[in-house]
Formats: C-alpha cells, structure tokens, sequence
C-alpha cells in the first residue's frame, strides 16, 4: 500500500491502543454484527444441537459475540507482541474504489515502524483463525474439530473485511471522531487518525 501525501503517521499511544481495542470489542459493530450473523445461523439452524426459539438465538450472538471478542483480543494481543499497528486508519484518499481496496488491504496488513510503513501482519491474519479456533474446540458441539475452527476462520477474516469496509464508509472509529473535531478548529491534530 502506498503511502498517502501530506499524511504523517504518528504511532498510537497505549492509551490510544486500549481505546481503540475497547471500541473494537464493545462498540457498536461487535454487537451488531453478533445480532446480525446469530440471525443468519438461526434461519439455517446453525449448529442444529443448539435448536431454535430465543434461547437458541441468545446462544447463536453470545457465539458471535464471543468469537469477535477473541478475535480482537488475539490480534490486540499479538500485535503488541510483534510491535505491530493493527488499528484500523480510514483512508486519506478519495473515491470509492481506492478507499475500498484501503478497506481490504487493510484487513491483512498492519503499521510498523516510527514511519508506520504498511507490511503483511500475522497478528491480523492469524487472529480471525484464532477467535473461530477457540470457538470450534471450546464451545461448540464436540462434533466440531480444527477442520471446522479453520472454515470458520476463513469467514471471520472475510467479517473482519466487511468491518474494515463499514468503518471506511460508515464510522471511522473513536480516532475518526477525533480527527473531524480537530478539523474543525478544536485543537491541534495529533491524534492516531494521522
């Protein structure tokens, strides 16, 4: 990915990192997405031990849910470790297509360096594989093995896309806010939208 001009990186802080892993994990789109895939897997009784009504469907989102949250933990977790910025930055540029294929380049790449030039991640690419993995051999039914856990890793990278997109055109995230704000004359722009 290239570069975008005029745009300095500044490397997030570990407040701005813990604030962006809070929104991540308990924002809107965590829940949403949950309420949203836990209907889909209730009209296809998806895993059919878990049966139907509202009680089936509760189990489905907290399912969901609980994957999204592993997810975002390990790639939260990971990316500390390789010193690596997986937090998502909305596009600098313009048009649909480039911030799309941002959006997308974005799922499977990551910021390092003082620079924050872009580089394939193994924290973001292993972390979907990671939360659909924990659920596999944790708590769905026994039925369910790695083989599984990695078939429903390959949808969880593409869900994560989908939020990569949502957030480019929806709702940048907490530094999104941030940024628009500080346009608007409320300060100077030092925030991780940068």
């Amino acid at each position: 990915m290239h570069a975008q001009a005029g745009v300095a990186y500044v490397r997030p802080t570990e407040k701005q990192k813990l604030t962006n892993f809070a929104f991540d994990a308990f924002g809107p789109y965590p829940f949403i997405g949950a309420a949203v895939v836990g209907g889909v897997e209730q009209a296809y009784n998806t895993p059919p031990e878990w049966g139907q009504g509202m009680d089936a469907y509760g189990v489905r989102v907290a399912s969901v849910y609980g994957i999204a949250l592993t997810t975002t933990t390990v790639r939260y977790a990971l990316a500390e470790a390789f010193r690596e910025d997986t937090i998502y930055y909305p596009c600098e540029c313009s048009g649909i297509l480039p911030r799309l294929e941002h959006a997308l380049i974005s799922t499977v790449t990551s910021r390092r360096g003082e620079d924050g030039h872009r580089m394939i991640s193994f924290p973001a690419i292993a972390a979907p594989y990671g939360g659909a993995m924990t659920a596999a051999l944790g708590w769905y039914p026994t039925r369910f093995g790695p083989e599984d856990g990695f078939r429903m890793g390959n949808y969880n990278l593409l869900g994560q896309a989908a939020q990569n997109v949502a957030t480019e055109f929806i709702y940048g995230g907490p530094h999104a806010l941030l940024s628009h704000m500080n346009m608007h004359g409320m300060g100077r722009h030092s925030d991780i939208s940068k």
